[in-house]
């Protein structure tokens, strides 16, 4: 009988008897999914709903590890129990801080203005166009797509050491022609 055929309960008790890397990863697969759709419902947000994702699996898993989970039947109301404790947790949190903020927000600076550079945008636009095509998607992908190393490397057909060489010389590359025109 393989992981993916496995009852809830009986994945609990493989869980708890040892650390089985396989019932653990079937775990995330199975609930996962729901979490995160939980949290998308309820944060309305599609990075709160990831971080939420995470936080609850890892409060699970240290559950069912520690053999806290009196009925393994039961795990996903367990999960459902501990996605919706959490959401709570956030939103007693942020309520928390919009008090504080009424109360004594108003008499508090909130930071000082840090000096930031000013950027010449004309100036960057006309170094990134002096950037080879590879270096120029490299660049763009990386830090305008927020994409990842891996992300890139399949993209352009490449590994993702060769993307982090080619960022890292594109990188040194715009440094010099923005530091060249100031």
């Amino acid at each position: 009988m393989t992981v993916v055929e496995l009852s809830d309960a009986d994945l609990v008790r493989r869980i708890e008897s040892g650390s089985d890397a396989a019932a653990e990863s079937e775990l995330f697969r199975r609930m996962a999914p729901r979490v995160r759709l939980y949290g998308l419902r309820h944060l309305r947000d599609g990075y709160a709903a990831d971080d939420l994702t995470q936080q609850v699996l890892m409060t699970t898993l240290e559950a069912l590890r520690a053999g806290r989970l009196r009925e393994p039947e039961k795990l996903a109301s367990f999960v459902l129990g501990t996605c919706r404790m959490a959401v709570l947790d956030l939103r007693r949190g942020a309520a928390r801080r919009a008090r504080l903020m009424e109360e004594f927000g108003a008499d508090t600076p909130l930071s000082i203005e840090p000096s930031v550079p000013h950027l010449d945008g004309e100036r960057l636009t006309r170094c990134l166009e002096a950037l080879k095509e590879r270096e120029r998607t490299v660049v763009v992908m990386t830090f305008y797509d927020e994409r990842t190393g891996s992300d890139v490397a399949s993209f352009l057909g490449i590994s993702a050491a060769h993307v982090r060489v080619v960022r890292h010389r594109a990188i040194h590359q715009l440094r010099d022609c923005m530091e060249a025109g100031a």
